[in-house]
């Protein structure tokens, strides 16, 4: 994404957004990690922290000067979805917009797999 201010262009990578996204959620009370559904067996795999952006989508939006979040979790047993979302949702738009300035047009979150026990 790149940003046009009075003193010059400020260019943000993708890398960052995802990193920044994914350690946010991640953080939050009730998710066990990042998820991501493997192509040769349709399985939901958890994340290591070292491989975490594969479970973290950034879309720009060039004319608002905006991205969209998108990020597939795995969640503990007994958590209340609906709360946990919500406070990944509120905490990943917090974040990306203190650690890049740019406003984040929406955070989805995907609940992919429940870890039992």
């Amino acid at each position: 994404m790149k940003m046009q201010t009075e003193k010059g262009i400020i260019s943000i990578s993708s890398e960052v957004f995802t990193s920044v996204a994914g350690a946010a959620a991640t953080n939050c009370f009730g998710v066990k990690g990042m998820a991501v559904r493997s192509k040769t067996d349709g399985l939901v795999h958890l994340l290591r922290r070292e491989s975490m952006a594969k479970g973290v989508r950034v879309t720009y939006q060039e004319e608002a000067q905006t991205v969209a979040i998108e990020l597939h979790i795995i969640v503990d047993n007994g958590v209340n979805l609906h709360a946990l979302c919500r406070s990944i949702m509120s905490e990943v738009r917090y974040k990306v917009n203190q650690a890049t300035g740019v406003e984040v047009s929406s955070v989805d979150v995907y609940v992919d797999s429940m870890v039992l026990g």
